[in-house]
């Protein structure tokens, strides 16, 4: 199973093929840039909830810019042309289909296996398991994902190493990196099996009656290099590796507890001295 390295870059240089070689994703066609590469695994789900804001934008998972994904799926159909190949892959959470180029020396096509069934390229066959790596697309408002490489799950175990995976990297984006020991129980405001047993003042104020979020946000507007106009939301979610809507909430409610200000709009914020 492919090893990924979680952010702030997730750069996979190579991913496996069938075969037992690796892809150069560098000498693919699709050359990305550097900085750029990455590889993300998901859903099928989190592959049609992709956002996109513009037609040649790159599509967003979490509000996180993806290029390469890699997903597991029950192959439901396998379709056939002159060109490439069409599987259509369901993994509990949604559909999508997935093409792959065929290559023209290759002399493997489709086939008809036992039973009737449809099989395709590196022995891939309908209603068994396969994984894939490619970039997902969209031509005529109709999502597809281009497959680099596609082949079948031996082990029906990486199916479950696999969603594990995902929600591990989506839990990652929308509440930051897992903190160990000590640090985690008291990031949830859990210490000796209470709940707000944690650290109740920030700078000699009071917080008791401040949940965690808005604590860590004070905490964060008060070690950032101070000025005028304060620090905005998107840098403090960047920083706190926090979701944009749960600083929003809050700051809301260090607003209507006084403890923050707006400065130059809505969505930055300084600290309220007094």
């Amino acid at each position: 199973m492919e090893e990924v390295t979680l952010p702030p870059r997730m750069v996979p240089r190579v991913v496996p093929t069938a075969e037992g070689s690796w892809l150069d994703l560098k000498a693919a066609p699709n050359k990305l840039r550097e900085d750029k590469e990455t590889l993300r695994p998901c859903t099928i789900k989190q592959v049609q909830d992709a956002s996109q804001p513009h037609p040649d934008a790159d599509f967003k998972i979490d509000d996180v810019e993806v290029q390469q994904l890699t997903f597991i799926g029950q192959i439901r159909n396998i379709s056939t042309q002159t060109t490439n190949i069409t599987y259509k892959l369901d993994d509990g959470t949604g559909t999508v289909e997935v093409k792959q180029w065929i290559d023209a020396e290759a002399s493997n096509s489709m086939d008809t296996g036992e039973g009737g069934q449809k099989t395709g390229q590196n022995g891939l066959v309908e209603n068994e398991w396969a994984r894939v790596w490619g970039r997902l697309k969209a031509f005529n408002n109709r999502r597809h994902v281009g497959a680099h490489v596609i082949r079948p799950v031996t082990d029906k175990m990486e199916i479950q190493y696999h969603l594990l995976e995902a929600t591990y990297v989506h839990l990652y984006f929308t509440r930051g990196p897992l903190e160990s020991g000590d640090k985690s129980a008291a990031a949830n405001g859990m210490t000796n099996g209470q709940y707000g047993d944690t650290e109740t003042s920030v700078r000699g104020r009071d917080m008791a009656n401040v949940s965690p979020n808005a604590r860590r946000v004070y905490q964060c507007i008060e070690q950032s290099p101070q000025s005028n106009e304060g620090i905005h939301v998107q840098n403090i979610a960047a920083s706190l590796r926090m979701s944009v809507t749960d600083v929003m909430k809050a700051g809301d409610e260090l607003l209507t507890q006084s403890r923050i200000f707006t400065t130059v709009d809505d969505n930055t914020w300084a600290l309220l001295e007094f």
